[in-house]
């Protein structure tokens, strides 16, 4: 198999051996010239959707994993109810991909509800 059917998935089968885990390290932590930033974040609480706030605020875009609300239903959906208002007040947009994740962007940056890769 040559390297291009690896790249473009030629064959399906993938194992651990597969995959190159980046050394952060090797990556400029200099981010001083970017105009934005995605962040990350782990939601466990409402204090961590006020992080999420301020960085959406900022300009910036946030991926949050909402892996440990799942089980406090009331929780959830408070703290998705903040960020859906969070992302109309800056004109901004917001998904929620799957039950783990969700996407928040700010002014300007829509989120494509057509996933790439797929021919219908």
């Amino acid at each position: 198999m040559g390297i291009m059917s690896k790249i473009i998935g030629g064959d399906q089968s993938r194992t651990a051996e597969d995959y190159v885990e980046l050394d952060l390290d090797d990556v400029a932590a200099d981010s001083a010239g970017a105009s934005m930033q995605v962040h990350i974040a782990e939601v466990g609480g409402q204090a961590d959707a006020i992080d999420i706030k301020e960085a959406i605020y900022d300009g910036d875009i946030v991926i949050a994993d909402v892996t440990r609300l799942r089980t406090k239903d009331s929780t959830v959906e408070h703290i998705v109810d903040e960020l859906r208002q969070v992302a109309q007040e800056v004109d901004g947009d917001i998904v929620r991909k799957g039950d783990d994740q969700m996407i928040i962007t700010p002014t300007g940056i829509r989120i494509s509800r057509e996933k790439l890769g797929q021919s219908f």
